[in-house]
């Protein structure tokens, strides 16, 4: 499991400095209800239909705590496949759903899983239930907050000490050691690495990510790339070689309709378990949205439920981790969780994975309709946006543009392109107060875009001083 969770930091990190953080903090309340009240939605369903199915079943005692860490296992979604064939610009929307539901889901299934192993659960009352929602509760947060910890720090040690400044190795190695240092203090503290790792991420690509040079940023996002690349690659491989264990289906070899119920069984309340959050939850969401493009339609909501319904390295994780004994099992109760985790793992990525590209070109409109689509909008007021929170410098530098423009005729300055200009003007929302207090307190302090102090000799602090 420990080497799993080191291969997902990479896979986490290289997303989050390649997401549109636009889309993704535009959604984030829609992103948070989907991965966290969604997945303990699943939980419920998967662990609830485990307990009323398995005991039909000769296959061995299992306790309260494996029915529920089933639960938590099967909560857990792999989202490569459909990320794969998605494309943020043509669907931004979509995407930072699926992306951000998937990384928050993984978080809330593993910070269950844990809470789960430090209860005995034999004898439930009110009690125990009460100190298992706080002990999930504080899970939750105490990883997040590590996360936006560690995030700050990294950002405050390149911007303020000037570490290898003029250095891109020395940068990019800071980097990769600050974000390594959360997973480490998250694993030294018991808490979900994963979700420490994700939030710390998401500070960095925010202030870490303009506090160091323009080749430090390229050299830092193809490394990331690079190594979750490999990462992903290492553990399909692992997961490949689990299938061959040849110990655990040995005690499944007399019986292996059995088996092959169990997994049936599972798998379907994966599929019910999915559906059961996804449209109320997406139902919901659309009351509170007043503009029609930022509602989840129902082809959208078909998507996301099919997204979600791959399993992968860390149902495997995980459930290595339940029912063995260090790589071990001499029960066959645990061997067939562990076989029927293998089949559902195998099944639905081999099965929903090949099936994905295709179901997302029959939902979904192609590239061609998009590009009409956004080349006939017309423009309005609201087409005049400012980025995700970014400084106010930005709206002075388009007013002052007008004015050369009035005075001298056109100025030719690049613009960024409609895809890319995702929010509307300032209004009185929870982002705009956000957006006020990052530029007047967070980024003089931490750095980031517009923030970063001059330095003679880096190519993108030059150019921001020209700007200014």
């Amino acid at each position: 499991m420990i080497f799993l969770q080191n291969e997902l930091i990479y896979l986490n990190l290289s997303q989050e400095f390649q997401v549109k953080k636009k889309q993704f903090f535009r959604n984030f309340m829609t992103i948070m209800t989907f991965g966290a009240v969604g997945t303990l939605i699943s939980f419920a369903i998967i662990s609830l239909g485990a307990m009323h199915f398995f005991h039909k079943f000769n296959i061995g005692s299992l306790k309260i705590g494996d029915y529920l860490a089933l639960g938590a296992i099967f909560s857990a979604t792999d989202s490569v496949c459909t990320l794969q064939v998605l494309n943020q610009d043509e669907t931004p929307l979509l995407y930072s759903l699926v992306f951000g539901e998937g990384v928050v889901n993984d978080a809330t299934s593993v910070v269950l899983f844990n809470a789960i192993q430090s209860f005995d659960l034999s004898h439930i009352n009110t009690s125990t239930a009460l100190q298992f929602i706080g002990n999930f509760l504080y899970l939750f947060a105490a990883s997040t907050i590590l996360g936006v910890v560690a995030g700050l720090l990294s950002a405050y040690v390149i911007k303020k000490l000037y570490f290898g400044r003029h250095s891109t190795d020395r940068e990019v190695a800071l980097m990769i050691l600050m974000a390594y240092l959360s997973y480490i203090l998250s694993e030294l503290f018991y808490l979900s690495a994963i979700l420490t790792v994700f939030f710390c991420g998401i500070v960095m690509s925010h202030y870490t990510w303009h506090n160091v040079t323009e080749s430090s940023r390229v050299t830092t996002k193809h490394t990331f790339a690079t190594l979750s690349f490999v990462a992903e690659i290492f553990i399909f491989l692992y997961v490949g070689m689990d299938a061959l264990d040849i110990e655990k289906w040995r005690f499944v070899s007399d019986s292996p309709g059995k088996s092959i119920a169990v997994s049936s069984i599972l798998l379907a309340l994966v599929l019910v378990g999915r559906a059961a959050f996804v449209f109320p939850l997406s139902f919901l969401t659309n009351l509170t949205k007043k503009s029609p493009s930022d509602k989840i339609s129902l082809k959208q909501q078909v998507t996301i439920w099919w997204a979600g319904l791959m399993r992968g390295s860390v149902s495997m994780a995980l459930a290595y981790n339940q029912f063995t004994r260090s790589g071990h099992t001499d029960l066959r109760a645990n061997a067939i969780m562990i076989t029927s985790t293998i089949t559902v793992v195998l099944f639905s990525t081999v099965v929903f994975g090949l099936m994905t590209k295709p179901l997302v070109r029959i939902l979904l409109p192609s590239s061609k309709h998009i590009g009409s689509m956004i080349s006939s909008e017309p423009s309005s007021p609201k087409s005049i946006t400012v980025p995700l929170l970014s400084n106010g410098q930005d709206s002075e530098v388009s007013l002052g543009v007008q004015d050369s423009e009035a005075n001298h005729g056109p100025v030719n300055i690049p613009r960024p392109t409609s895809l890319r200009m995702l929010l509307s003007s300032p209004s009185h929302t929870v982002h705009h107060y956000w957006r006020k207090f990052d530029n007047a307190f967070m980024r003089p302090v931490f750095g980031g875009r517009g923030f970063v102090p001059y330095v003679p000799g880096s190519p993108v602090e030059q150019n921001d001083h020209q700007w200014h």
